[in-house]
């Protein structure tokens, strides 16, 4: 694996400095500022790898922010992808792929009766929050801390509160019970530190929305198609009304879906709900979705499963390096999405903790396993595809171990 090093990079870094006079911030998404030593520019990626304009190659644990869970240019994608360009890229009309990506999303999700599409999460979970709205005839929504649900502001009618909490909902819906049309979850806290919910957590949502006629969402965005093919509340056994789902869906093709019970979707069949679009349904976004989900699901998701074993493999290596190198690391999440930490970041309190650059342990573990050929992401989360092998494992754990030493001389 070529090593890279800071002084090396002077193509990225040329790309860098001239991006920040014509693109505002300099990226396209301010969380990609906070790289370590600064914003990378990339020419190609082909399975777990990934290529920057300076030639190095690097084992990706970003994915792309997690999207791209069958790797880098896929061969089933990219095939149905190039032939869906042939035929035409956007009709503004429907086409027979709509349906079947739709009915093999509802066969997936625990709690999709239907289905409808949009392009982004923030999208989806505007989405869900006007369903439940016209649903309930109610305006108040419940969020919790640390929860990522897009990057639109809140509205004055959101109630936010702390997770894992049971007693604290009991007492706001107790409340605002009649005001609230949704409560919205991520049901790992993926965005916040990959904490899991306590157990029993989730049930005890499933039981008071319920039991107060509030929407229960699950915000899937990260944990669809990567934690389980039917996502956490496979997992979990906890079945929501309405969900979101992003990412992983389409392999990293700007998809995202609305999944939920029938009663509950018929708001935007009857016309209650608006839900318009232009870019809506995309065949050739439909087509890397068909793909992905064919994938995904084969030989009942072993793909998926040897992702997860990988996965696991992964956190034992790096538990154990830290402990060959006595360094305090702590590893939270699952199996495809897990985050590293080392005790001295500091929580994060507002959106500028969320864009600053890593600082302390993490950033020097950051800067050192770049140099080693790993890309992760500035937070400390790995994701994990169904395309990573023992080769990424054995040559990702000696570059960890590497970076470990760095961390541990201070």
């Amino acid at each position: 694996m070529p090593v890279a090093t800071k002084a090396a990079r002077l193509r990225s870094l040329e790309l860098w400095r001239r991006a920040q006079e014509a693109l505002a911030g300099g990226v396209s998404s301010a969380f990609r500022a906070r790289a370590v030593p600064h914003p990378l520019y990339f020419q190609g990626g082909s399975g777990a790898r990934l290529t920057d304009v300076d030639g190095y190659t690097y084992i990706d644990y970003t994915l792309a922010w997690g999207l791209l869970i069958l790797g880098h240019a896929h061969p089933a994608v990219e095939q149905a992808v190039a032939e869906q360009l042939h035929q035409g890229w956007i009709y503004g009309a429907q086409h027979e792929r709509e349906i079947r990506v739709a009915e093999k999303l509802v066969e997936l999700i625990p709690c999709a009766d239907q289905v409808c599409f949009s392009n982004t999460g923030t999208e989806a979970v505007q989405v869900a929050f006007r369903i439940a709205r016209a649903f309930t005839g109610r305006s108040r929504i419940l969020r919790f801390e640390g929860h990522y649900h897009g990057w639109l502001e809140p509205t004055p009618d959101t109630l936010i509160l702390p997770w894992n909490d049971v007693a604290a909902v009991e007492r706001t819906v107790a409340e605002y019970g009649r005001e609230i049309a949704a409560v919205i979850t991520e049901p790992i806290l993926c965005n916040g530190g990959c904490i899991l919910p306590a157990p029993a957590y989730l049930e005890a949502l499933r039981e008071i929305t319920s039991r107060h006629g509030i929407v229960l969402v699950f915000d899937e965005v990260i944990t669809g198609f990567r934690v389980a093919l039917g996502g956490a509340q496979q997992r979990y056994g906890v079945i929501p009304d309405l969900a979101t789902f992003g990412k992983a869906v389409a392999a990293g093709f700007p998809l995202s879906v609305i999944a939920g019970r029938r009663e509950i979707m018929d708001t935007v069949a009857s016309g209650k709900v608006m839900h318009g679009g232009s870019f809506n349904g995309n065949p050739v976004v439909l087509a890397a979705a068909e793909a992905t989900l064919q994938e995904l699901s084969r030989d009942d998701g072993v793909c998926l499963k040897r992702a997860a074993a990988y996965g696991a493999r992964l956190r034992q290596g790096l538990a154990a390096a830290a402990g060959r190198q006595g360094v305090p690391l702590t590893i939270r999440g699952v199996e495809t999405v897990f985050r590293i930490s080392f005790g001295d970041e500091g929580p994060v309190t507002d959106e500028r903790g969320l864009t600053a650059p890593p600082a302390g342990r993490l950033g020097a573990f950051l800067a050192a396993a770049l140099d080693a050929g790993l890309y992760l992401l500035p937070d400390g989360r790995w994701y994990i595809s169904s395309v990573h092998g023992e080769q990424e494992l054995e040559e990702t754990l000696a570059a960890a171990e590497q970076a470990l030493a760095v961390v541990a001389q201070g």
